[in-house]
């Protein structure tokens, strides 16, 4: 990696951990609501709001890499979801990206979602860096939005914008779903998981993320491209249950429930989204991303499962 100095949001967060770790700390500035003590780091406290002011804090600084963002959250109980996601996703972002041009940054990375292009490839075709955005909830819809304004943004200044949509995104501390549904094939249970093998999710390592990001920092090729990012490895449920399994030392005891009971459950107890999301597929086309840069995942599923299925002291 060449000696640009790295303005990084989200630093205290499960991808931006992972990828401090890996850059040269005399390089960096961080930038977060937690402190942070990182030798020779520098770090500015704050908020990723739409009036927040940055003031010299770009001083420097050739490329930002934006992770901050307001998550999405399964059962928001805010009275207006997309109100607030804007605010911080959208409006937060610009507001961010504008100073940053401002101030001669010449790299904005901005880590966006799967969640743009949709929620599901069932039936269809894989997604695409090309497809029309088409987000389905509130949080995508922010994400979206934050795109195409900072890509117009980056033609009217000049700074170069690099979009990273990944899907979910798992490794060791990951929290939310995954992480539940690995403690529980942890406890060495039968699960009723093995008849869902015919539909394919796309996932990404945190380290194979970190290390698309590391990419996108440099190559002269990234500049105002739009990347999915993946293991390469799409897996069926039942495939990831068996990795979890073996990643825990458990014997993988799932009994082969037919799909359609699960759809029948959901119907009953108004939990489609969380049944479609076990037994639909969710798949990314990451050709654009490698042929652009050049690039494979070096993380396998298996090593990914592997530091997931660690317990964080």
């Amino acid at each position: 990696m060449s000696d640009r100095r790295i303005f990084i949001t989200g630093g205290s967060g499960f991808v931006g951990t992972i990828l401090l770790s890996v850059l040269p700390a005399n390089r960096i500035c961080i930038f977060g609501r937690r402190d942070l003590v990182i030798p020779n780091a520098n770090f500015v406290k704050g908020e990723i709001q739409p009036d927040t002011q940055y003031l010299t804090a770009f001083n420097n600084v050739d490329v930002v890499i934006h992770l901050a963002a307001r998550v999405h959250i399964m059962n928001d109980s805010s009275s207006n979801p997309l109100a607030e996601f804007r605010a911080v996703n959208t409006e937060g972002t610009l507001n961010l990206a504008r100073q940053a041009a401002e101030a001669g940054v010449k790299r904005f990375i901005f880590l966006s979602s799967i969640k743009v292009n949709g929620e599901s490839t069932s039936g269809r075709q894989p997604f695409t860096a090309f497809d029309v955005r088409s987000p389905e909830d509130p949080y995508g819809q922010s994400k979206s939005e934050a795109e195409e304004q900072l890509l117009v943004l980056g033609k009217e200044t000049g700074m170069e914008i690099v979009i990273i949509r990944p899907p979910l995104v798992y490794g060791e501390g990951v929290k939310a779903n995954f992480a539940s549904l690995m403690k529980l094939v942890g406890k060495g249970l039968p699960l009723p998981f093995r008849a869902i093998n015919q539909n394919k999710r796309s996932l990404v390592s945190v380290y194979n993320l970190v290390d698309l990001i590391k990419v996108c920092i440099d190559h002269p090729k990234a500049a105002n491209q739009v990347f999915l990012a993946s293991d390469d490895n799409d897996l069926s449920t039942s495939q990831m249950v068996a990795l979890m399994a073996k990643a825990q030392g458990k014997a993988n005891l799932s009994l082969p429930v037919p799909v359609w009971c699960f759809k029948l459950a959901g119907k009953l107890f108004r939990k489609e989204a969380v049944v479609d999301r076990l037994v639909g597929s969710l798949q990314l086309d990451i050709e654009h991303t490698k042929n652009t840069l050049d690039w494979v995942p070096p993380y396998s599923v298996e090593h990914g499962f592997a530091l997931a299925a660690k317990k964080k002291d």
